[in-house]
C-alpha cells in the first residue's frame, strides 16, 4: 500500500486545548501543515480498489478480549465476530433480516419447524466446506447447559437441530415461534466447524486470525475462500482498541489509523472542518439505558424506578450529550419494531412528581451510586448530565467510574445502578437477550411472571395482530414498573480517512457500516 500523507501530529494535550476552545479550524490546519495542503480531499471515485490494509480504531475491549463468536461483549469482540465468523442470516444496512451462510429459511405452518437451506459454495477459512453437520455442531456448543453461550437463552425452545439433506437442516421447536428467523439474525451466532477450537478460531468471515493480543490489537488476513465474489477488497485488516476517546480522535487525524468508530459528538465539527476526513452518521435504534437492579434497595421499590425515569430531561440529554444526534426514548427498546408502543404517553422530567413518589417511598432525599464506564461514546457524559439533573428531586448521585475491562469483568450484572448499551433488535430478540430471569444480560435482574407469560404467549402466536397485541401489553408492564431507564436512541456517528470507501450507514446501530470490513477499500490518496 502507498505510504499515507502523515501531517505533523499534535499532541493529545494540544490537540483538545485546540478543539475544546473553539479552535477546531486552527487544529485542522495545523494538523494538515505536515501534508501542505488545505483543499477539500476528493472522494475515490470508479470501481472498488483491492489491496491494502485498513486500520480501524474500535471503542472499548480490555483484557478479556475474546475471538469466541458465541459470547462477544464489548466493541472490539462484536467488530472481530462479524469478520471472523458469518451466521445463517443478519440484519443489513436497512435493518431488513438477509441470508447469509443459509441460502433461505423457512417456517412450517404451524412455527414448530424451521428448515435451512444452506448456500452452496460457503467454506471454512481452511477451505472446508460447510455442511448440515456443522450447523449442528454450532447450534450444540451455543446451547451446551454446562456452558452456554449469549444466545442460547433466546433458542431455548430449541428442541432439536438435525440434517435432512447434504444442505438442508431443520430446527424442531418445543413450542411455535412465529420469530426464529429473527432470533437465527444475530451476529453471535456465527457457523463453525464441527471441531472448532476457539484458540484457532475458524469461520466463514470475510477475513481470517493472524495475531491477536487481548487488549491492544488484531490482525487479519484476506479470506481467499470468501463465498462474496471479489470481497473483501483489503488484502489485510487491523482492529486497535482505544479506551480513550481523546487518543482515538487524535490517532484519525494525525494518519495512524483509517477509520475510528464513535466520534463523540461534541468533536464532529472539528473532524468535518478537516478537508481529509469523512463523517459518517446513521439514525439507529441503539441505546444507552441506566439500569436499575429491580430486586436491591432503593430499587426494588416501583416508585423510586419511576422517581428516577421522571428527573431526567430526554431532550437536554440528547442535546448535551448527543449533540442533538438523537431521538426520544421512552423507557422502551425496539423502536424499529413494527409492535413499538408508540401509544404509551412520552416520560418527560417531572421533579414535583418524583419528589412526591419518593417521599411515598419514604425517601425525603436519596444517595445513590451510579457505576460507569466509557463502554460506548457519551455513556461517561450521559451519567454526569443525569447527576446534575437528579440533584434538582433531591437525589445525591456518586459516579463511579471504572475502565472498560473492570466494568465489564467479574462484577458485571451486579451493579445496583449502572449503565450499558445496546445495538438495534426487534423486541423478542432484545427481550431474550436482556429481559427475562434466564436471559445472559438482565441487568436489571427483572422477573415479572406476568410480563414472561405475555412474551411466551407472543412468541408462539403466527397471528401478526394478536402477536402485536400480546407485545403491546408486555410493553406497558415494562413501560410502567420496568428497570431501564431509556432516555433516546442515538445516531452512530463515525469517521474515516477521504481515501476509505465502501462503509454505508447502517441502522443496526453497529459501527462503521455494522463493522462489515469486506465492503471497505482504500482508494489512491491524493491529498
Amino acid at each position: 500500500m502507498e505510504e499515507r500523507c502523515r501531517p505533523n501530529p499534535l499532541s493529545r494535550r494540544r490537540f483538545l486545548s485546540a478543539t475544546l476552545g473553539g479552535a477546531a479550524l486552527g487544529g485542522a490546519a495545523l494538523l494538515m501543515a505536515g501534508c501542505g495542503t488545505t483543499f477539500a480531499a476528493p472522494a475515490p471515485t470508479g470501481p472498488p480498489r483491492r489491496g491494502g490494509t485498513l486500520r480501524v480504531g474500535v471503542t472499548g475491549g480490555g483484557a478479556a478480549d475474546s475471538l469466541d463468536p458465541h459470547s462477544p461483549a464489548t466493541n472490539p469482540d462484536i467488530a472481530r465476530v462479524i469478520n471472523l465468523y458469518d451466521p445463517l442470516l443478519i440484519r443489513d444496512h436497512d435493518y431488513r433480516l438477509q441470508p447469509v451462510v443459509a441460502e433461505s429459511v423457512t417456517t412450517s405452518a404451524d412455527g414448530r419447524t424451521w428448515t435451512a437451506v444452506l448456500r452452496d459454495g460457503v467454506r471454512f477459512h481452511d477451505g472446508r466446506p460447510v455442511t448440515p453437520a456443522d450447523v449442528v455442531a454450532t447450534f450444540k456448543r451455543i446451547t451446551d447447559p454446562k456452558a452456554p453461550k449469549s444466545g442460547a437463552t433466546s433458542l431455548s425452545m430449541l428442541a432439536e437441530v438435525v440434517p435432512t439433506s447434504d444442505r438442508t437442516v431443520e430446527f424442531r421447536l418445543s413450542a411455535p415461534n412465529a420469530g426464529f428467523d429473527d432470533l437465527l439474525g444475530q451476529y453471535s451466532l456465527g457457523i463453525v466447524p464441527a471441531d472448532f477450537d476457539p484458540k484457532k478460531p475458524i469461520g466463514t468471515g470475510p477475513f481470517k486470525m493472524a495475531q491477536f493480543t487481548p487488549g491492544l490489537q488484531s490482525t487479519f488476513a484476506r479470506n481467499e475462500h470468501y463465498w462474496r465474489p471479489g470481497e473483501p477488497y483489503v488484502d489485510e485488516l487491523v482492529l486497535i482498541n482505544f479506551t480513550d476517546d481523546d487518543a482515538r480522535i487524535n490517532a484519525l487525524l494525525s494518519s495512524q489509523v483509517d477509520a475510528i468508530d464513535q466520534v463523540p459528538v461534541a468533536l464532529v465539527d472539528v473532524l468535518r472542518s478537516d478537508p481529509r476526513i469523512r463523517v459518517l452518521t446513521a439514525e439507529t435504534g441503539s441505546w444507552l439505558p441506566f439500569t436499575m437492579r429491580v430486586d436491591r434497595p432503593p430499587f426494588d421499590d416501583v416508585r423510586v424506578r419511576q422517581a428516577l425515569r421522571l428527573v431526567v430531561d430526554r431532550e437536554q440529554m440528547i442535546n448535551q450529550v448527543l449533540s442533538g444526534q438523537g431521538k426520544l426514548g421512552n423507557d422502551l427498546y425496539a423502536p424499529f419494531d413494527p409492535s413499538y408502543a408508540t401509544e404509551l404517553p412520552q416520560r418527560k422530567q417531572d421533579i414535583e412528581a418524583a419528589r412526591r413518589l419518593l417521599a411515598e417511598a419514604g425517601h425525603q432525599s436519596l444517595d445513590i451510586e451510579l457505576v460507569t464506564a466509557p463502554i460506548q461514546a457519551g455513556a461517561v457524559e450521559a451519567a454526569q448530565v443525569f447527576q446534575q439533573q437528579a440533584k434538582q428531586a433531591g437525589i445525591t448521585v456518586r459516579i463511579r467510574k471504572l475502565d472498560t475491562t473492570t466494568f465489564y469483568g467479574d462484577n458485571y450484572l451486579s451493579w445496583d445502578f449502572a449503565q450499558d448499551f445496546w445495538y438495534t433488535r426487534n423486541y423478542l430478540p432484545q427481550v431474550a437477550n436482556g429481559s427475562l430471569p434466564k436471559s445472559p444480560y438482565n441487568e436489571t435482574h427483572w422477573h415479572d411472571p406476568e410480563f414472561a407469560e405475555l412474551i411466551a404467549q407472543a412468541s408462539r402466536t403466527m397471528d401478526t395482530a394478536e402477536r402485536t397485541r400480546l407485545l403491546k401489553q408486555a410493553q406497558k408492564i415494562e413501560y410502567e414498573r420496568g428497570g431501564l431507564i431509556v432516555w433516546a436512541f442515538e445516531n452512530r456517528v463515525d469517521a474515516h480517512q477521504f481515501y476509505v470507501s465502501g462503509i454505508t450507514p447502517d441502522r443496526t446501530g453497529i459501527s462503521l457500516g455494522g463493522y462489515q470490513f469486506r465492503q471497505a477499500w482504500i482508494g489512491k490518496e491524493t491529498a
